[in-house]
């Protein structure tokens, strides 16, 4: 089996883990990294090259790259290693706006023997993959509606950078940085919401990246949704909602590592309106590891592998989360003239 050399652009915490996957997967090797800070190749083996920029990690001989670097770069190094002739991983978000990705798309239709895939973990989570199972099924009927909170203490908790409160670097604050993860999945099981109406406010943190977001939506189909992005959620909490015709399918807490937002189960409802008096039996999963960044990981290398098309996080579904991104952020009157939000659409 071919070995695959692969490079790592910003070696920070997802960098490292991302090298961690790799270097589990057999017949791939990461030959260099780079970052800008020198102090994260503390402990780099030896045979891995180190770099401080990512124009001297592409002079390497590589086959992949991942990209692990600052919003507003990201786009910008995707694009590089396209025109390397790279097959590309890139961390959410694929950029601070629509025109970052919409950029990428163009490079990447100029060469469509290589793969692009971006990085929304949390669809590889067990729940989720769980979850999606029942729904298609069809064994609860259709969705009728999501409700969904995903909300932290503060912008930046435990080890991440300063950057992403700055605009002009990450181009939103919670909703882009962390919602974006909640929305993918709000996507992934009720289809594209094209009916969206908004709250986004700074009043909290005062930064110039909005600490909370709440949004009320529909897709064409009926499916309504309601989701709350928040930075100012003192107890960290994930909470997923679905509510079907005969049932509903809850998902609550998620596993990371900091461990912050409690135990990762699945509550599977099945409705009995005229008998169940609104108490309905239930059977919950409990789940107790996350295999969602190593399977992410697997899924990219056996694509290049079996040159097959990217189905999980390709650059059309980067594309459409963004552009519901927007569509929130755009929604907003206030929010949108206070930060020249252009129309996504």
């Amino acid at each position: 089996m071919e070995i695959l050399r692969v490079g790592i652009a910003g070696f920070g915490i997802v960098g490292k883990r991302r090298m961690d996957c790799l270097q589990d997967e057999g017949g791939v090797k990461v030959v260099a990294v780079c970052d800008k800070d020198s102090s994260q190749f503390i402990g780099l083996d030896k045979g891995i090259n180190s770099y401080s920029d990512h124009s001297s990690l592409l002079q390497e001989d590589l086959d992949i790259l991942f990209v692990c670097l600052p919003n507003n770069i990201a786009a910008e190094v995707t694009i590089d290693g396209l025109k390397q002739d790279l097959h590309v991983f890139c961390e959410k978000p694929p950029g601070r706006d629509m025109y970052d990705i919409e950029q990428v798309i163009k490079i990447e239709k100029t060469a469509p023997h290589l793969k692009l895939m971006y990085g929304f973990n949390h669809r590889y989570h067990e729940s989720v993959i769980d979850a999606l199972e029942i729904i298609n099924s069809n064994a609860l009927g259709k969705i009728i509606n999501i409700r969904a909170v995903y909300g932290k203490s503060k912008l930046v908790t435990f080890n991440q950078p300063i950057w992403r409160t700055q605009r002009k670097i990450a181009g939103g604050g919670v909703l882009l940085d962390q919602g974006i993860h909640m929305v993918d999945l709000m996507r992934l099981f009720g289809g594209n919401f094209n009916q969206v109406y908004s709250f986004i406010s700074n009043d909290y943190w005062n930064y110039d990246v909005e600490d909370n977001a709440y949004a009320l939506m529909k897709t064409d189909n009926g499916v309504v949704g309601i989701l709350h992005s928040s930075a100012t959620q003192w107890r960290h909490r994930f909470h997923l909602d679905i509510n079907l015709e005969k049932g509903s399918i809850i998902l609550g807490g998620i596993l990371s590592g900091t461990k912050s937002y409690g135990a990762e189960t699945l509550t599977e409802v099945v409705a009995d309106p005229d008998n169940d008096g609104g108490d309905p039996r239930e059977k919950i999963t409990r789940y107790n590891a996350d295999p969602s960044w190593a399977s992410e990981v697997k899924y990219f290398i056996s694509c290049i592998r079996n040159n097959t098309s990217i189905k999980k996080g390709s650059s059309e579904d980067a594309l459409q989360t963004m552009q519901l991104v927007y569509r929130i952020y755009y929604a907003d009157d206030l929010w949108r003239n206070k930060y020249s939000i252009a129309n996504p659409d």
